[in-house]
C-alpha cells in the first residue's frame, strides 16, 4: 500500500462509501419480509444481516474478478475513470433510496463504469460479450427465475398445510415458518455479502491495477476484502428503512409461509450466480421472489402500480448512472481541479438528498406503518380476484350472519306483515 497516491486513496475511500450505500440500500433484500411479518424486530434483523454480510464477503472472489477484469478493459484505463463511475453509482443509489425504490446498486455501478469508460476511451474499452452474458442476461433471468421458484414454493407450502385446521397446530406451524424465515433471511444476507461486497472489491482492485499497485488479473488483496466487508456491514446495520417499507408491504402483503418461500428462492438464485461469477442484482432477485410469493397464495395480490415504478427504476438505472458517470468523467479529464469539483458536487448532491429525506423520516419505529403504496385502492382486476378466490387452507372463515328487520306494524296496524 506504500505506492498508493492521493488520487488512488480518494478512489478507494469513495468505493467504500459506495459499498456503504449499497449496504443500507439493499438491507431490504434480506430483512424486509422478516420485519413486515413480525418474525424479527427491526433492529435485531438489521444487526443479524450486517454480521452475515461481513461473513459472506470472505466466501468468494468470482464476482470481483468479473468486475475487475471483465466488463472494461484494464489497458490504458485511468484511475479518474473509476472515481467518475463511483460518483454516478452513489448518486443514483441515494436518489432511489430517497423515493423508496429498490433499484439495483450493482447496475448503478456498472452503468457508472460503462459511461465513464466510454467517455474516457471510447466503446472499444467495453467488453460487450461480458456485459451481455454476465450482466444483462442475469438481470432479466434472475427476477423471473426467483419469482417462479417462489410462486411454486408458496403454492406447495399452502397445499401441504391445507388439511391443518386445529388452532394449536396452526399456531405451531406459524412459529415454524417464522423460524424458517429467520434462517432464510440469514441465508439471503450471507448471499448478499458474497455477491455485492465483491463488486466493491472488484472496483478497488481495478483502481489498484490502473494505479500500478497490482498486476492485471490479480485477485483482491485481503485488506480490500476486509474493508469491503466492513463497509457493507456498517451500511446494512444503518438500515435502508424506506426501501424496507416498500419491499415489506408496498409490493404485497406477505405471511410467514410466503416470506420463507420468497427468501429461500432468492438466496438459492443469488448463491448459485455468485458461484458462477454472474454479477446479478440481489435487489431484482428478491423483488421477483416477493412478487412470486404474493401471487402464490390464494387471495394474494401484487400492487402493480408499485411494481411498475420499480420496473421503471430498473430500466433507468444503467443509463442514468452511465450519464452521470460520463459527466463526471468529463470533469475529471480536466485535471486536479476537475477531480476536486467532481468530489464537491458528490458531497453537495449527497447532502441535498439527505436533507430532503428528513422531511418525512422513516426508521425502525415506523417502518411497518401504512404508507401510500399500502393504502392505494385496489384495481378492478385485483378486487375481482380477491372476491372470487377462496381463502388459503387453514385460515378460518368468519361466520356469516344476516338479520331481517321486523315489520313496522305500529306505523300501519292494518297493513299485513310481509316476508
Amino acid at each position: 500500500m506504500e505506492h498508493i497516491t492521493l488520487l488512488l486513496a480518494i478512489v478507494i475511500v469513495t468505493a467504500l462509501v459506495f459499498d456503504f450505500t449499497n449496504g443500507f440500500h439493499d438491507t431490504a433484500n434480506a430483512m424486509a419480509t422478516t420485519i413486515s411479518t413480525g418474525a424479527l424486530k427491526p433492529k435485531t434483523a438489521v444487526a443479524m444481516s450486517a454480521v452475515l454480510n461481513l461473513v459472506g464477503a470472505f466466501l468468494s472472489v468470482e464476482v470481483a474478478k468479473t468486475i475487475s477484469g471483465g466488463i472494461v478493459s484494464e489497458d490504458g484505463l485511468r484511475t479518474e475513470v473509476i472515481f467518475a463511475a463511483l460518483v454516478g453509482a452513489i448518486l443514483w443509489n441515494l436518489l432511489t433510496w430517497l423515493v423508496g425504490l429498490p433499484s439495483s446498486s450493482s447496475h448503478a455501478l456498472f452503468g457508472g463504469l460503462i459511461g465513464a469508460a466510454v467517455t474516457s476511451a471510447g466503446w472499444s474499452s467495453i467488453n460487450g460479450g461480458t456485459v451481455v452474458t454476465k450482466v444483462l442476461l442475469p438481470a432479466v433471468a434472475a427476477p423471473l427465475v426467483a419469482g417462479i421458484a417462489a410462486l411454486l414454493a408458496t403454492k406447495l407450502t399452502y397445499r401441504l398445510n391445507r388439511k391443518i385446521t386445529d388452532e394449536a397446530q396452526l399456531k405451531s406451524t406459524a412459529k415454524g415458518y417464522r423460524a424458517g424465515q429467520i434462517a432464510s433471511a440469514g441465508l439471503v444476507s450471507l448471499a448478499h455479502g458474497t455477491n455485492d461486497a465483491q463488486k466493491t472489491m472488484g472496483i478497488i482492485t481495478l483502481a489498484l491495477v490502473t494505479g500500478g499497485v497490482l498486476a492485471p488479473g490479480s485477485n483482491p488483496p485481503v485488506w480490500v476484502i476486509t474493508a469491503a466487508g466492513i463497509a457493507i456491514a456498517l451500511g446494512t446495520y444503518l438500515g435502508g428503512w424506506r426501501i424496507i417499507r416498500t419491499m415489506g408491504s408496498g409490493l404485497t402483503q406477505l405471511r410467514p409461509p410466503q416470506g420463507f418461500a420468497a427468501q429461500t428462492s432468492a438466496a438459492t438464485v443469488i448463491l448459485a450466480s455468485s458461484h458462477l461469477g454472474f454479477s446479478l442484482s440481489t435487489t431484482q432477485s428478491v423483488s421477483g421472489a416477493v412478487m412470486g410469493a404474493g401471487l402464490g397464495r390464494k387471495g394474494g395480490v401484487v400492487r402493480w402500480s408499485t411494481a411498475t415504478r420499480m420496473f421503471v427504476a430498473w430500466g433507468l438505472t444503467l443509463p442514468a448512472a452511465g450519464v452521470v458517470g460520463a459527466g463526471a468523467e468529463l470533469l475529471t479529464k480536466q485535471g486536479s481541479w476537475g477531480v476536486a469539483v467532481t468530489a464537491a458536487l458528490l458531497v453537495a448532491g449527497s447532502g441535498a438528498i439527505w436533507m430532503l429525506s428528513r422531511r418525512k423520516p422513516v426508521d425502525h419505529t415506523n417502518v411497518n406503518a401504512a404508507d401510500e403504496a399500502a393504502e392505494e385502492p385496489a384495481g378492478v382486476v385485483t378486487t375481482a380476484i380477491a372476491a372470487v378466490t377462496p381463502p388459503p387452507a387453514g385460515v378460518p372463515v368468519p361466520e356469516l350472519k344476516t338479520t331481517i328487520p321486523a315489520p313496522d306494524t305500529q306505523a300501519d296496524p292494518a297493513r299485513p306483515a310481509t316476508v
